[in-house]
């Protein structure tokens, strides 16, 4: 039984606004519908496909396992980042450094493919991916 394609990624931020405003605003996902759930959250959609999921504080409820309450933010643990395909490399790039956002850009070789690196307020690590000409 083999998987289907990735439905998903879901991060719980330290601050859930500052994070939806960069993956809104920065990144150019959309705010799209969610289910009443019993926590705040949003879905945040790219190309009609609800594919970051971030989620907020979460009610211990029986059967749900809910991680502590006190939470630490040093780093990701395993997870490092999250990839997107994506189009117009010179609007982005404009877009990043008019927001102050701070990248890494390389050149794939062979493919001539463009990526950009950069992290999320919570240091989650974003991959952009460009074809190259």
């Amino acid at each position: 039984m083999p998987l289907g394609r990735l439905q998903h990624f879901t991060i719980e931020p330290q601050d859930l606004e500052r994070s939806k405003d960069f993956y809104v605003d920065v990144l150019g996902l959309e705010i799209g519908d969610r289910p009443p759930l019993d926590f705040p959250g949003y879905w945040l959609y790219s190309g009609g496909v609800a594919t970051v999921h971030l989620m907020g504080t979460r009610k211990p409820r029986e059967g749900i396992v809910v991680r502590g309450t006190e939470k630490k933010y040093e780093d990701t643990g395993r997870f490092d980042h999250i990839a997107f395909a994506a189009t117009d490399v010179e609007a982005m790039r404009d877009r990043l450094r008019s927001k102050g956002v701070t990248f890494r850009e390389s050149v794939v070789p062979r493919t001539g493919d463009t990526q950009f690196f950069l992290y999320d307020p919570d240091g989650v690590g974003v991959e952009l991916n460009f074809p190259g000409a």
